[in-house]
């Protein structure tokens, strides 16, 4: 295999054909469907495929199959199957689908706005995961450049992780003789340490989440007049998160939620510490003063991939600050993100999270967790 040369396809079909792609797909709001319930009326995914597909198609792979699978009251799925040579098989994986618009954009950027920078391209999804399909066939193409022989290789994409991938596995079911039994499978939707060595992703920590309400009032009342009456919401969700997670460190209390974490991790988390230095923490866009949670750069690798960590993502029942008036609330709710070390089986987690949550409410309040979905790590 020539370097120099692969380096050089890739730099040029990346720079002629895949940029423009993604700008384009970069305008498309196609939200998961976790957060556009229309996804289907307002066509958004498709044309996400269409984009996609359409690329693909022109692309000069000999043998390449491409369809785009559709089963009903389901978000469709490119699936590619371009052959090789010999009985083996390698699945190349990625999705389509997108996060929210989110806040905290430059004035001069946003979701839906693509904008070149130098060499980074800012806007929702072209890193997660719009680049999957195109680095995908850009690899292959890149081989068959050279005459480098390799495997049957299935592509497939689909437009439902940013959901928990509920739809997947009916996809795979539905493919699954199609598929065959890959011996590798390779996840297009990861990241790495930084750009001048090859990292390789050993495992992915799962995840739980859903809606915690805590709710006191039929409606809301005057401050002045209930206040030191009828406890706050807030102090109470604050009461009930603090049987999840200690405010002061972070750490998740109960020992459920933890694993125990291999030597070999431990040890490749403090080499890659060693690689990265201050990288470990420094690629954030924290204030300056910001310090992390820990000095100790291993335990910050540790914390990311086999801990299991808290996220507050999103808030109901507040209103902004210029429409907030002397008004005890009626209720509070959050949106919890809850990592999970790899190991860890995400439904059962879930469920305790549930009832650590609801029960023995403070006060007699009403709290309600309900779980949007559960995925386990590896």
């Amino acid at each position: 295999m020539d370097s120099n040369a692969i380096s050089g396809f890739v730099g040029k079909i990346w720079d002629e054909q895949i940029v423009p792609q993604l700008v384009d797909y970069i305008r498309i709001p196609n939200k998961s469907p976790m957060f556009d319930a229309d996804w289907a009326k307002h066509g958004y995914m498709d044309q996400a495929v269409a984009l996609m597909e359409t690329w693909a198609r022109a692309q000069p792979i000999p043998g390449m199959q491409l369809e785009v699978v559709r089963l009903e009251g389901r978000t469709p799925l490119i699936f590619i199957d371009i052959p090789g040579q010999g009985d083996d098989c390698v699945l190349l994986y990625g999705h389509l689908d997108k996060q929210p618009e989110m806040t905290g954009w430059s004035e001069h950027l946003g979701p839906w706005k693509p904008v070149i920078e130098g060499d980074r391209l800012y806007g929702r999804g072209g890193a997660d995961d719009g680049y999957a399909i195109f680095g995908s066939l850009a690899a292959i193409m890149a081989l068959q450049a050279q005459k480098i022989p390799h495997s049957r290789c299935v592509v497939m994409i689909e437009a439902c992780e940013e959901s928990g991938s509920y739809d997947l596995p009916y996809y795979v079911d539905h493919l699954a003789k199609r598929i065959g039994k890959p011996s590798l499978i390779v996840c297009l939707d990861s990241g790495c340490g930084n750009y001048d060595q090859m990292w390789l992703t050993t495992s992915l920590r799962g995840m739980t989440g859903g809606n915690l309400t805590v709710k006191v009032l039929d409606e809301g009342v005057h401050s002045g007049d209930a206040s030191g009456v009828v406890p706050s919401s807030f102090r109470i969700l604050r009461q009930v998160l603090s049987r999840l997670e200690d405010e002061n460190t972070g750490e998740i209390r109960p020992r459920e939620l933890h694993a125990e974490i291999p030597a070999q991790r431990v040890e490749q988390a403090r080499v890659s510490a060693e690689v990265l230095g201050d990288d470990v923490f420094s690629k954030f866009p924290m204030l300056e003063g910001m310090r992390p949670v820990s000095d100790d750069l291993t335990e910050l690798v540790l914390n990311r991939t086999w801990r299991p960590a808290l996220a507050i993502t999103g808030i109901g029942g507040i209103p902004s600050l210029d429409s907030a008036g002397n008004v005890l609330r009626p209720f509070t709710a959050v949106k919890l993100s809850l990592r999970l070390p790899p190991t860890a089986n995400a439904v059962k987690s879930g469920e305790f999270v549930k009832q650590l949550l609801e029960s023995d409410p403070p006060y007699g309040a009403t709290v309600t967790f309900n779980l949007e979905k559960a995925g386990s790590g590896w």
